[in-house]
């Protein structure tokens, strides 16, 4: 089993994020996702940093894999545009990039004004991004008129001696179906046995499966689950709420149906290093290969101390 760490930028600034993947390092954690936002899902997190600056330093100051989970191709930025920029980002990290993928929230990609699509549009728009994304990242001059895009002679020049690998988030049998056919690795943010089956069984086979949880590390679990509570009420909306609405006020408003007691639900609060284990060990069991844990809130060291002390040893 694989221990990464989850860096936040809807939580964090590039400074702070570039600290924190030296402390994982440091720590002894073996990779690193980043997500991806236009904005935070709501005003208390406070941060929105453009990823691909970030991973751009991340490689002055560390060595681990990189991951972005997830950035959408397909809406807010061209696949054309997102196949240049993880060019370069596999070139400045020596081939530890990995491109994470999925079909996006309303949140961040209608910032253009385009009309935000249904579910199985975005699909199939997804689909078409990756496929131009690896056209580019073969070489040469490419031609594209597709349903959703048009590349007129692109050709990325800085490219790295092997294509970066491309995994996709899924939550919905459609959107798993598609990762097993298209994808070189799944991601899911729970430990969904199911789904794990379904990918692997649908044309996924062994390739890697990765997965995250959250984490609130304090001296209380009750000071764990106010931070939780405070800056991310929305791990606990269901459905396809998150991915349709536009703005941090909106998840503001909805988040007002959540109560702190459910934060337990979606957290490891406080300082509990079992806790942890725990939740590692449900993803274990699921099938998942690499675990990413993001921690919310001010206490960072404490966080790494656990885990160098108390949690990676036994993976190690």
């Amino acid at each position: 089993m694989r221990i990464g760490y989850f860096l936040s930028s809807e939580e964090f600034g590039p400074a702070d994020l570039v600290t924190q993947a030296k402390g994982a390092e440091a720590a002894g954690f073996q990779g690193l996702w980043i997500s991806d936002h236009y904005h935070p899902w709501n005003d208390a997190q406070g941060q929105s940093p453009f990823v691909w600056s970030t991973i751009g330093a991340l490689s002055q100051v560390c060595r681990l894999p990189v991951t972005t989970s997830v950035t959408c191709p397909t809406t807010r930025l061209h696949p054309a545009i997102v196949a240049q920029a993880a060019a370069t980002s596999a070139v400045l990290h020596e081939g530890r990039f990995v491109l994470g993928v999925g079909s996006g929230e309303a949140l961040n990609e209608h910032i253009v004004g385009r009309p935000w699509p249904s579910a199985s549009v975005r699909l199939e728009m997804l689909e078409e991004a990756v496929d131009v994304i690896r056209r580019l990242w073969r070489g040469g001059f490419v031609e594209h008129r597709g349903r959703h895009y048009t590349v007129d002679n692109a050709r990325i020049y800085t490219r790295p001696e092997q294509p970066p690998a491309i995994y996709m988030s899924g939550f919905g049998h459609k959107a798993v179906d598609l990762a097993a056919r298209i994808a070189d690795g799944y991601m899911l943010t729970k430990p969904d046995a199911e789904l794990i089956r379904r990918f692997r069984d649908g044309g996924g086979g062994d390739r890697p499966c990765q997965g995250s949880f959250k984490a609130a590390y304090a001296p209380s679990v009750e000071e764990g689950t106010r931070l939780a509570y405070e800056r991310w009420p929305n791990e606990a909306l269901p459905g396809e709420l998150p991915r349709v609405l536009p703005s941090p006020r909106h998840y503001e408003q909805a988040a007002q149906l959540v109560r702190p007691e459910m934060m337990g639900e979606h957290f490891a609060c406080g300082a509990d290093p079992g806790e942890h284990l725990r939740r590692i060990d449900a993803f274990a069991e699921a099938g998942f290969d690499e675990i990413y844990v993001a921690n919310t809130g001010p206490h960072c060291q404490g966080f790494f101390d656990m885990y160098a002390e108390k949690v990676l040893p036994r993976f190690a």
